[in-house]
């Protein structure tokens, strides 16, 4: 075998460039056994020649040129996806009947931290020896490199397109023909609607969480994320999309699926996410970036409120809480509202609260009863002692904003 891992490491190199084909046949012949090589995004890249039976999963897969998204589903469902994604080792995958898949050895190829694909021996009823095993991972490294070679993601330095990225976000490179020069030798592409999405976590980050998060960004299909790095606790995404039909609605989806998976597959307690406005020009993206965290900042203060809001434009009032805040904490009490203080400290009611709850239910005095667990008649009555209490006219909209933009204010006064 170290005589085999040698010559490995001497002819790889030149049989992919020649011929990917030529690679995963002579892999198969090498483990006696079909392979299969596909990117990232489970692509098809290459296969080898058939050796007996073949299952399911193989022939849709050659077929469609890409993994069957059933197939993929079920290698998450039975825990195979997370442990490629956790580590290089490989791994070995038993048969899976309902989505036709039979025995296989897999193992994931990395550039640092960032998946760049998959190789997968169709091992059947035979199983790999350790030494084996070894030659798989010296394939993985070796088959890299040649990954990086043919594919987009060949950037000739990290650091520099780390660069290139928050330059974009924080709009210190203005000049168009400079953004096209640099977008091109980065091999990025800015055309289309851009948005940028960030993705916050309360846990430390690990190298799990940068691992399943570089995973989840490549192969989300409602939109595309052309760049991402992260910063701090921050996972910061530049997406782009051609759709303009719905397109708030495919962010929507792109932000809760993926804070819905990554939460899942890594049982994560606090995952929060956002996104700016969507923009057809790069001089927009820092304006994108700072709308995200102006989200993010806004559904740690309001986290009831906000718990289903992910888009900047579906902020409301709170795109300006902050600048309200700031004229308002110098002004005299509200009258309306001090009155009804007054009247609960005394009498040990709750007429502040009710009213508070009644705006948050969009004056609605079935839903305020059902959230206040009290029937609707009683409801009915503190609403008549809020008017005769304070004075506040419940059918005038201005009095009803401002007191609703009070209690907001004194949440942020509360901290």
């Amino acid at each position: 075998m170290p005589k085999q891992l040698e010559f490995l490491r001497s002819k790889l190199n030149k049989v992919f460039v020649e011929s990917p084909d030529q690679l995963v046949d002579w892999l198969s012949e090498i483990f006696e056994s079909p392979i299969i090589i596909e990117d990232l995004n489970h692509h098809l890249v290459s296969y080898s020649k058939h050796m007996g039976n073949i299952d399911e999963a193989r022939i849709a897969t050659i077929m469609n040129r890409k993994v069957p998204d059933k197939v993929i589903n079920g290698l998450w469902k039975n825990g195979v996806m997370s442990k490629l994604i956790d580590n290089d080792e490989p791994v070995i995958v038993s048969q899976i009947e309902e989505i036709g898949l039979g025995h296989r050895v897999a193992i994931s190829i990395w550039d640092r931290n960032e998946i760049l694909g998959f190789i997968w021996v169709h091992t059947g009823d035979k199983n790999l020896s350790d030494e084996e095993l070894l030659l798989l991972k010296e394939v993985a490294k070796q088959v890299k490199r040649n990954l990086l070679k043919h594919s987009k993601r060949n950037i000739k330095s990290r650091k520099h397109y780390n660069d290139f990225f928050w330059q974009l976000l924080t709009g210190d490179i203005g000049d168009p023909n400079e953004i096209v020069r640099q977008a091109k030798q980065y091999n990025i592409q800015l055309d289309g609607m851009l948005a940028i999405v960030v993705i916050r976590f309360s846990d430390d980050i690990t190298e799990q969480i940068e691992k399943h998060a570089y995973y989840l960004a490549e192969t989300q299909l409602q939109v595309r994320v052309i760049s991402h790095l992260f910063d701090g606790n921050e996972f910061i995404m530049l997406v782009r999309h051609y759709k303009k039909e719905d397109s708030a609605g495919l962010l929507n989806d792109f932000i809760s699926q993926f804070i819905r998976k990554i939460s899942k597959q890594l049982q994560l307690n606090s995952v929060n996410g956002a996104s700016g406005l969507i923009y057809k020009t790069t001089r927009n993206i820092k304006d994108s970036y700072k709308q995200a965290l102006k989200v993010l900042d806004s559904k740690e203060k309001f986290a009831a409120e906000l718990k289903d809001t992910f888009l900047y434009e579906e902020l409301g009032v709170y795109q300006f809480i902050d600048e309200l805040y700031e004229l308002w904490k110098w002004k005299q009490p509200n009258k309306y509202v001090e009155k009804l203080r007054i009247y609960d400290e005394k009498n040990q009611t709750y007429l502040l609260y009710t009213l508070n709850m009644y705006l948050q239910c969009d004056c609605n005095v079935y839903q305020t009863a059902l959230e206040l667990t009290v029937h609707p008649n009683t409801m009915n009555y503190r609403l008549k002692r809020i008017r005769e209490v304070s004075g506040l006219d419940l059918k005038n909209p201005n009095q009803k904003v401002t007191i609703y933009l009070v209690f907001k204010m004194e949440k942020m006064l509360e901290g």
